[in-house]
């Protein structure tokens, strides 16, 4: 099979600045991507979609998850596969993907009512950053520094009490003075990363932060890739602080985005990614 006779659905919500340029790439492959759009897609269970690979760039997580699950079943290829998409898109199974396999990160708790998570965050001390284990683009954080704190955060967040808020997600505070670092992993090579800085606590980029240039140390490497590998691999984001004790993995993410890093580092991140999902359909 020739290249252009490939059938790669792009499955999407909105069509963003990272979806037109991976179209660009697909198209400058010799590709054209059938694009899906998760807002319209119907599966009943039995018939298997018409193509060759599934991209998925849903920005819904819990769209992503159950169309990845059952495209799978229909026995469809999907970069990134459910068992990524799982693990990642809820902080608690990272942490324990990230534990499993002796990758750094920091310290953590989880808890389940407003009590223990009081005595959890006092157990590990103040400051923390209280976080949904669901949820992205640094959205419903909370940064802990004293009990008067903790006591409000947690009573809000039992009252509201949605599933965001029903489990105690809570990390020790990293002083990553101003900056954090995330990197990009494909496959088994980590081919860029770049520097948050922000004078914000908070240092995502969705949240005004500043991004430049990160060279790919062989720590930064290393730790990306065990990283990328204990969730199950394929194309994912790795945020990363710097600590006294070295890299420690905050997150990992399935949907990775990469507007900003692509004239920053140098880096083609497009045209990389596509070439991977072409090779993974000429493997299969």
């Amino acid at each position: 099979m020739s290249i252009g006779q490939l059938k790669i659905g792009l499955l999407h919500s909105l069509i963003r600045k990272e979806e037109k340029l991976l179209i660009e790439a697909f198209r400058n492959a010799g590709v054209e991507p059938i694009m899906i759009d998760d807002r319209k897609l119907i599966l009943d269970f039995h018939t298997a979609p018409d193509i060759d690979i599934l991209v998925e760039r849903s920005i819904n997580h819990s769209r992503a998850l159950h169309a990845l699950r059952l495209f799978e079943s229909a026995g469809v290829l999907c970069v990134n596969s459910y068992h990524v998409s799982q693990i990642c898109g809820d902080k608690l199974l990272t942490t324990a993907a990230l534990k499993d396999n002796d990758v750094a990160q920091p310290e953590c708790r989880v808890a389940f009512t407003e009590e223990s998570a009081l005595e959890a965050i006092e157990d590990l001390g103040y400051p923390v950053v209280l976080k949904p284990a669901v949820g992205s683009w640094g959205r419903l954080l909370s940064k802990i520094n004293d009990r008067d704190a903790a006591e409000t955060v947690l009573e809000h967040k039992a009252v509201l009490g949605s599933y965001h808020h029903s489990i105690f997600y809570i990390q020790q505070y990293i002083e990553k003075k101003g900056r954090d670092i995330r990197s990009f992993v494909v496959g088994d090579e980590c081919i860029a990363a770049i520097y948050r800085t922000s004078d914000h606590w908070i240092t995502n980029t969705a949240r005004g932060a500043r991004a430049s240039k990160c060279e790919v140390t062989d720590e930064v490497a290393q730790i990306s890739i065990a990283a990328a590998k204990a969730v199950g691999g394929g194309i994912v984001a790795v945020d990363l602080f710097e600590s006294d004790n070295g890299l420690l993995v905050n997150e990992v993410n399935y949907t990775m985005e990469f507007r900003n890093s692509i004239d920053t580092t140098g880096v083609d991140i497009p045209a990389i990614v596509v070439n991977y999902v072409i090779e993974q359909v000429k493997q299969r």
